[in-house]
């Protein structure tokens, strides 16, 4: 079972203040939008949780680490399920 994307979302911004850093500001309101959502099916707006999660991964880029390489997996994971 999936974690849901609002606690991935925590997990994100829990790991960027690990490394002292802010969230990139490219990727801060799909992580935001992550926080309001379960599941990819969920919306926020007019867009649903797989095309959040898109944007995010795409914003995310520069994120790097260990926690960062588990969750972009785990979220590319969710996708490619789906």
């Amino acid at each position: 079972m999936s974690r849901s994307l609002s606690t991935i979302a925590a997990e994100i911004t829990a790991d960027y203040r690990a490394q002292g850093k802010p969230v990139h500001f490219s990727a801060v309101p799909y992580v935001q939008a992550m926080y309001g959502l379960n599941s990819l099916t969920d919306h926020f707006g007019y867009d649903d949780g797989r095309t959040v999660v898109l944007y995010a991964l795409s914003n995310l880029t520069t994120w790097r680490g260990d926690t960062a390489r588990r969750v972009k997996a785990e979220l590319k994971a969710m996708l490619a399920a789906k």
